[in-house]
């Protein structure tokens, strides 16, 4: 986990940096939620792997981890664009915002979310 985190942090600025995030179409906030779901997609395999899960953990792993993901993305986002609110310069979104904004905000909802999904694997394990 504690690799995982930095790895997609910089994974998605490196995609914003390249331009591979457009932010005129949906293609921006699809690509957002592919590097999310990968990103959510490596802490349940590194869980089931690190715990020697057997085949119904591998799954339970994997499906908690994406659920918990997407449970927290969404509160997670509208926490992000508050807090950044201030710094928005008079936008209306932090997409439009750009710059500095956009890539706090991008590096933060991915914290953000992988919180959520390890946060949900742990509470699972708790229940095991």
């Amino acid at each position: 986990m504690q690799y995982i985190v930095p790895i997609a942090v910089v994974g998605i600025l490196l995609l914003r940096a390249s331009g591979t995030i457009p932010m005129d179409s949906v293609g921006g906030p699809m690509m957002i939620a592919l590097a999310v779901l990968l990103s959510a997609l490596a802490v349940g395999v590194h869980e089931a792997w690190t715990k020697h899960r057997g085949v119904l953990g591998w799954i339970v792993s994997i499906v908690v981890s994406l659920v918990g993901a997407f449970l927290v993305a969404p509160a997670g986002g509208m926490v992000v664009s508050l807090l950044l609110g201030p710094f928005m310069g008079g936008s209306t979104s932090v997409a439009a915002a750009g710059g500095a904004v956009m890539q706090i905000a991008l590096a933060a909802m991915m914290v953000v979310t992988l919180l959520g999904s390890w946060c949900a694997l742990w509470l699972v394990n708790r229940l095991r």
